[in-house]
């Protein structure tokens, strides 16, 4: 397909997805979600391809979703509907994006993430569906929408965390860096940002060399644990609090605020550490 937010190519049995919205630290819009499950669906059905490697153009891996298109427009808008609110068709529309961020989960072909700058909120979403991620040590990944006006839909934190570390970062919607992540088992290593495509790329390079479907075995029976211990029913219940985290009395002042004083003054009101206005 023509990608528009997205560069998508292959070489020596890897396929590069590379998010490509630098002007917006490759924030998510309405496209990039079904372009980032159709280069994962590309990359599968190419039968030269071993390994698959996610990166962003620019600055950052991924800032999360492009809130300033949906929170600082007057008004309804993609993730917030007029009251009262109908909870499952913003399920369908939420579930949908889990599932297209999910094909990185569900590809059996292994997924290197190469994380520098940021991956916020909804870019940690697909940073974490991804096999392996390797940051930046001083890059940034969290998820403060958790905060208000978000929860996170994949639900990945947990699986990766545990629950105590889980809580810790949902809890409060602080960023950590690369070497913490790495130190909490969010994410395989954090290396000098100057190392960073090396590091992957010789990572990428050893995955290569295995047959697919080797790698697709190894796979699948690791994920399976991970289904085996409810990962589909937790994202389910994240995918609808998401929905009610932008309809209840908080998401709806936090939508009233960002549209009065903008979105990036919400943010920093938001995560000032100031309490939360309840709405």
């Amino acid at each position: 397909m023509d990608y528009t937010t997205l560069i998508y190519e292959t070489e020596d049995r890897i396929a590069r997805i590379t998010l490509n919205r630098p002007e917006r630290l490759n924030a998510i819009n309405n496209e990039m979600p079904e372009e980032i499950a159709a280069a994962i669906a590309e990359a599968g059905a190419d039968d030269a391809v071993h390994v698959i490697v996610l990166a962003g153009a620019g600055r950052a891996f991924c800032a999360g979703y492009d809130l300033k298109l949906f929170a600082e427009a007057k008004g309804p808008q993609t993730f917030s509907q007029e009251m009262p609110w109908d909870p499952m068709k913003d399920y369908a529309m939420m579930a949908r994006n889990t599932e297209y961020f999910m094909s990185i989960w569900r590809s059996h072909k292994p997924v290197i993430c190469k994380v520098h700058g940021y991956a916020g909120s909804g870019g940690s979403d697909i940073a974490l569906c991804s096999d392996i991620i390797i940051m930046a040590d001083d890059a940034k990944i969290g998820y403060p929408p958790v905060r208000v006006w978000g929860c996170p839909t994949t639900a990945m934190w947990v699986y990766r965390l545990g629950a105590e570390r889980a809580k810790r970062m949902l809890l409060t919607g602080d960023y950590v860096d690369g070497v913490e992540a790495a130190r909490m088992g969010l994410v395989l290593k954090a290396v000098p940002a100057s190392q960073l495509d090396d590091e992957v790329e010789a990572l990428a390079q050893r995955m290569a060399g295995i047959p697919k479907s080797q790698l697709m075995m190894q796979k699948l029976m690791i994920n399976q644990a991970l289904d085996n211990m409810g990962l589909q029913s937790t994202q389910m219940i994240a995918t609808l609090f998401d929905g009610i985290t932008r309809h209840s009395p908080p998401g709806i002042a936090f939508k009233n605020l960002a549209e009065t004083v903008g979105f990036k003054a919400a943010v920093q009101a938001r995560d000032s550490g100031a309490p939360i206005d309840e709405g």
